[in-house]
């Protein structure tokens, strides 16, 4: 048994979507729970197992898995056949755990830190900036249409992601954002916030 739990209009959205590419989001039952938003709504929900009450958490037979990246490469090395992560002894598994990590430790810390307007060597030297992430994610794109060059990935769907968060962050360059919203029109985003949406109304 799978169970994702996730908020509505959140990081999780980004689960859903994967799900929805690979198409086994018949195979997980989505449980919808509160979490404390940067605006001050929400509260901590008890049916939600996640340690922070962050969202998403994914739940496989009373095995928790919490962090969008880790989830990500648990369900993409659990349905192989769906082609939406490459695994062990493909030539572009390195390439997919370092875009899926870099995530997490570089490009979301580097732009946060920027939108929030906080700047200290510290941070600058431990993540960069928003200057060095454009770079990188050009570089990649620069080489095919998609992180991974002609193969679409969770990669995709998770380094985008911030850009449809805080679109102040999305740099004027033509190429990523092209990318951008190549990303957010295909049908199993539009799904994932169609979905979203009808929670939301469900909840008023």
């Amino acid at each position: 048994m799978l169970t994702l739990f996730h908020a509505p209009r959140s990081r999780s959205g980004r689960v859903i979507a994967l799900m929805n590419e690979m198409g086994i989001a018949d195979w997980i039952k989505v449980i919808p729970v509160d979490v404390r938003r940067m605006d001050g709504t929400g509260h901590t929900d008890p049916a939600n197992p996640h340690p922070e009450g962050k969202a998403p958490a994914l739940l496989h037979d009373g095995v928790l898995i919490t962090e969008t990246s880790a989830i990500m490469l648990y369900l993409t090395g659990m349905f192989p056949a769906t082609g939406l992560g490459p695994q062990v002894g493909d030539a572009d598994y390195g390439a997919y755990l370092t875009w899926l990590n870099w995530y997490n430790s570089m490009m979301e810390p580097a732009l946060i830190c920027a939108v929030a307007g906080t700047d200290h060597p510290a941070l600058t030297a431990t993540f960069r900036g928003p200057e060095q992430v454009t770079a990188r994610i050009r570089a990649a794109l620069e080489k095919g249409p998609w992180l991974l060059g002609d193969r679409f990935s969770a990669a995709d769907i998770l380094v985008h992601s911030p850009y449809a968060f805080f679109t102040q962050a999305l740099p004027d360059d033509p190429l990523i954002r092209d990318w951008v919203a190549r990303c957010q029109a295909r049908p199993a985003m539009l799904a994932a916030k169609a979905m979203d949406t009808g929670l939301m109304a469900q909840a008023a």
